[in-house]
């Protein structure tokens, strides 16, 4: 009897109710392919090296807690007092950080930076809560190494390695967090770009504006007052989030650029706000 009273039943319903429930299908179908197609760009090729920058580094492998073997480069200075763990941005791999990579190793640290599941030599496909393993993984490794001083591991990430490096400070005793052009989570990024899709719809979190709180670590925050990728805006509610001892620096330029557009005056300030904590 049900069987045959539902065919009736759905003729029976409003015109309307159906084109809503075909709109919030649409909706969220949308939601999901915007999600998917935005957030991850890896790239598999290496394109350059440390060593044909004339930088000695070491090509390592490791694993993570869930089996993934994952590829980075330990690039060392024999006068570091600190290593800094870099986690890069969502496109491309560690190639494509050689220029920072140079930065931070001629301002007197070792530099250990990894690609992310799914990226450049790494296996596995990247995904949040990977890229998070990912990182734990790397700082286990760093602090395993005789070499390396792990109450100087220097936590800095860029852009959406921010979110991971953030995660990171909240699980491991890093010796600093360093946020570069990062936002306060992805919901609020969302809701920027996309305004008119319901954010609660949206799967990936990256919810760093709750895990900062809990950071007890020094944190240095810096943003461009011109990116247009991440508004200045998510950077600085980020850092209003924070508990201290936390500082903000304004740069100017690209999102993709801006460290480089504004190098002197970051270096400067990596200077003072690493001297201050013994770590240069």
């Amino acid at each position: 009897m049900e069987i045959r009273t539902c065919p009736r039943k759905i003729k029976q319903m409003p015109k309307i109710v159906i084109y809503l429930i075909l709109f919030c299908i649409f909706v969220f179908v949308f939601a999901r392919y915007i999600e998917l197609r935005s957030i991850f760009f890896p790239m598999k090729q290496i394109e350059i090296t440390p060593q044909q920058e004339g930088l000695v580094f070491e090509d390592i492998y490791f694993k993570t807690e869930d089996g993934i073997n994952l590829n980075g480069w330990l690039v060392k200075n024999p006068k570091a007092k600190a290593t800094i763990l870099f986690f890069h941005g969502n496109a491309g791999n560690i190639s494509h950080r050689i220029e920072k990579i140079i930065i931070f190793n001629q301002l007197g640290f070792n530099v250990f930076i990894i690609d992310y599941r799914g990226y450049g030599r790494s296996q596995g496909k990247p995904s949040e809560s990977g890229i998070y393993k990912d990182a734990r993984a790397a700082f286990d490794y760093l602090s395993s190494r005789p070499d390396i001083n792990k109450n100087k591991i220097i936590d800095y990430g860029e852009s959406i390695g921010g979110a991971v490096a953030v995660d990171l400070a909240a699980k491991r005793d890093v010796a600093c967090l360093i946020v570069d052009s990062s936002f306060s989570s992805a919901k609020d990024l969302a809701r920027k770009f996309y305004p008119f899709i319901p954010s609660f719809l949206f799967m990936t979190k990256f919810d760093s504006v709750n895990k900062v709180k809990t950071i007890k670590s020094p944190k240095l925050f810096i943003h461009s007052i011109n990116d247009e990728i991440v508004p200045f805006e998510l950077g600085q509610k980020l850092y209003q989030e924070a508990i201290p001892p936390k500082e903000f620096f304004q740069i100017h330029g690209s999102h993709n650029s801006g460290f480089l557009e504004s190098k002197d005056k970051i270096v400067e300030k990596l200077k003072i706000f690493l001297g201050n904590l013994d770590l240069i």
